[in-house]
């Protein structure tokens, strides 16, 4: 069920999908693919997913790599996949940046993802959550590109170290040197495009499932968080 939530200071408001993971033999929760068809082929035999199980990526889908159309027509053909929006599909719409494996489909069927998907005591994000305010009173804009609400970017201090939940939230958009994982927080984008990894969180299973990546990009090291949550 799709649900437009307005936001406490006028921003734009954004769009929620409610999911139920009961439903479902497995639930796997992807990290940021940034158009590594390749890889997450790899990422998605190794989970040995099947139409009984639900995947949901994190947003970025698309830029970076050199396959977003790839990435993106898999996701739009599986009854059994669902993405948020992430700031580079938001990049693509607006006009912002360019990709040219996006076909108009592709293009018709990213206008129509959610910011967040949540069930009951989870929730899945692309950027995060300031821990100081509640959820409706975020934009669109924030949720896709939280990082450090009080800080500089990749000079922290992020939201996730701060965050004390509930609900528990799975994110991408902070590249990070191996996932973050703890009560209330998972951190799913490694990297894959600067040669890192691909990660899913297997839900039901509790673990984390990886294949490597393939650098299409050089990434500096400041910008990449260790686990620990500093650069």
């Amino acid at each position: 069920m799709l649900t437009i939530a307005s936001t406490d200071d006028g921003g734009d408001p954004f769009v929620q999908r409610r999911i139920d993971p009961d439903a479902w033999n497995d639930v796997y929760v992807i990290g940021d693919v940034h158009g590594c068809r390749e890889v997450l082929d790899s990422l998605l035999a190794k989970l040995a997913v099947d139409a009984d199980d639900l995947v949901v990526f994190v947003g970025d889908l698309v830029r970076k790599g050199p396959d977003g159309g790839g990435v993106v027509g898999l996701v739009r053909r599986r009854e059994n996949m669902l993405a948020v929006r992430g700031n580079n599909e938001q990049k693509l719409l607006d006009g912002d940046v360019s990709c040219p494996t996006v076909d108009p489909l592709d293009r018709r069927f990213l206008e129509t993802l959610p910011d967040v998907i949540r069930w009951e005591g989870g929730l899945i994000v692309h950027g995060g959550l300031d821990p100081d305010r509640e959820l409706g009173a975020h934009s669109r804009e924030e949720l896709l590109t939280m990082r450090a609400p009080t800080g500089d970017g990749y000079d922290g201090p992020f939201w996730f170290d701060r965050y004390d939940g509930p609900p528990r939230v799975f994110f991408g958009h902070t590249v990070l040197s191996a996932p973050i994982e703890d009560e209330w927080v998972v951190g799913l984008d490694t990297g894959c495009v600067y040669g890192g990894q691909l990660t899913a969180y297997d839900l039901k299973g509790d673990r984390f499932v990886t294949v490597d990546g393939r650098a299409h990009r050089d990434r500096p090291a400041t910008k990449v968080v260790s686990s620990g949550g500093s650069t």
